[in-house]
């Protein structure tokens, strides 16, 4: 990651590389920039993203256990679900199925 960019920015530049399909964990990429204990920052960072350009693909970030629990930031709070299952995600009661499958982990898939 670039060392000059905030630590909001960096977790932009992070949330925009999961692919299409994919979800990640505020966990995740806390611990990939090096933060473990920064879930909650990323989550924030989440929060305030949707007036960020170039745009964040928010709705794939999750929490740990692959639940939508940052979909009240999202309006309609529904449209964080209905954009992950357009990409193929299937969501039964604000829960990622099959979330191992599709989970994304920045430390895993980035080269950095």
């Amino acid at each position: 990651m670039v060392e000059d960019l905030s630590f909001y920015d960096q977790i932009y530049e992070v949330v925009r590389l999961v692919p299409i399909g994919r979800v990640t964990s505020y966990g995740a990429i806390a611990k990939f920039l090096g933060s473990a204990r920064s879930s909650r920052v990323v989550g924030w960072a989440m929060n305030e993203s949707h007036i960020v350009d170039p745009p964040v693909p928010a709705h794939r970030v999750v929490n740990r256990l692959g639940q939508l629990s940052g979909k009240m930031h999202f309006h309609p709070p529904e449209s964080m679900q209905i954009r992950l299952e357009a990409e193929g995600i299937q969501i039964i009661e604000d829960q990622i199925q099959n979330f191992e499958s599709v989970f994304w982990d920045p430390a895993k898939e980035l080269d950095f």
